[in-house]
């Protein structure tokens, strides 16, 4: 078998359709659909079934797909091994890291290793839950630092998981709010103008779940996918919003933070694929995330937020 095409068919297991796959490796649907047929013959087992205009693995193509994973794993780890055999961590490791995890988890352990370990690169990239787990599966990503909250694509049992910190979520307001102090319920701000995330991202589902659990729907008035722009927004006294802890706590806007009454706190975790060993560099790269000697403050702040952070997206 032939493991490009057993990689295009763990492919079409996570992401659903010919036209998705195509989309990911750069391809025509027409070549995914004609070396997923070769694949076929190769077995000598039907592996996709027609409905309608989609195709859908059948009982065969599933557990074909899930052992594919394994497989192709094992042949990157076997290959890495040999690379770097009798040397010390070395090749490329791509780790994905959403947001706020990048400048506070991801770039310090980076700026370590590269003192450590000088023949070891890391890619970061950035990605939210949503989109790194996905990437996970299919090899695009070595390691993601993700949260075990994300009910929308669940963690499965394919995947080991790290646990790395504990992330409250808080209330942002402008600074001359005229809330008053402690503990925030969110019913209280049913009228507010929200500032959100992008659509069907972690924290825009979040925000929009809390608020619906106070009774209210809550009135969008802007979308970032960067914190940053969104810790402007509320600076500037035209919306309030929901953030992670780790992105205000090095910002440098003008804001103040309540925790919330009924509190939120999302685990942050490091996850790999499961079922072959781990190759050293991505070993080196786990060890630098969880024994990081300089963690981020897990105690939401909760005065105004001045300080000046690093640079770059918070």
């Amino acid at each position: 078998m032939n493991p490009w095409r057993l990689r295009l068919l763990s492919q079409l297991d996570t992401l659903g359709t010919v036209r998705a796959v195509a989309q990911a490796g750069h391809l025509s649907p027409s070549s995914v659909s004609q070396q997923l047929a070769v694949l076929e013959a190769e077995t000598g087992t039907a592996l996709l079934e027609r409905t309608g205009r989609r195709v859908r693995l059948t009982s065969a193509g599933l557990i074909l797909a899930q052992r594919a994973r394994a497989i192709l794993d094992h042949m990157d780890s076997v290959e890495s091994e040999l690379r770097g055999f009798g040397e010390e961590p070395s090749g490329l490791v791509r780790l994905g890291a959403f947001q706020s995890a990048i400048h506070t988890l991801a770039v310090p352990a980076v700026t370590r290793l590269a003192v450590a370990h000088p023949h070891l690169d890391v890619e970061i990239l950035e990605l939210e839950p949503h989109a790194s787990m996905p990437a996970l599966r299919m090899a695009d990503a070595d390691i993601i630092i993700t949260t075990t909250d994300f009910d929308e694509l669940p963690l499965g049992p394919d995947l080991d998981l790290v646990p790395l910190a504990e992330d409250p979520v808080l209330l942002v307001l402008p600074p001359d709010h005229p809330a008053g102090r402690g503990p925030a319920d969110l019913a209280a701000f049913a009228h507010e103008a929200w500032a959100f995330d992008m659509p069907q991202s972690y924290m825009a589902n979040l925000a929009r779940r809390l608020c619906r659990q106070a009774r209210f729907e809550p009135r969008v008035v802007c979308r970032f996918s960067n914190y940053m722009m969104a810790l402007q927004h509320v600076e500037a006294g035209l919306s309030i919003t929901l953030l992670p802890a780790l992105a205000v706590a090095h910002s440098r806007y003008d804001v103040t933070t309540r925790e919330l009454a009924t509190p939120v706190t999302r685990t942050i975790t490091a996850a790999v694929r499961r079922g072959t060993p781990t190759r050293a560099a991505v070993r080196v790269v786990l060890d630098a995330l969880r024994h990081d000697p300089t963690p981020p403050p897990l105690t939401p702040p909760t005065h105004r937020s001045t300080a000046a952070p690093p640079d770059g997206t918070p």
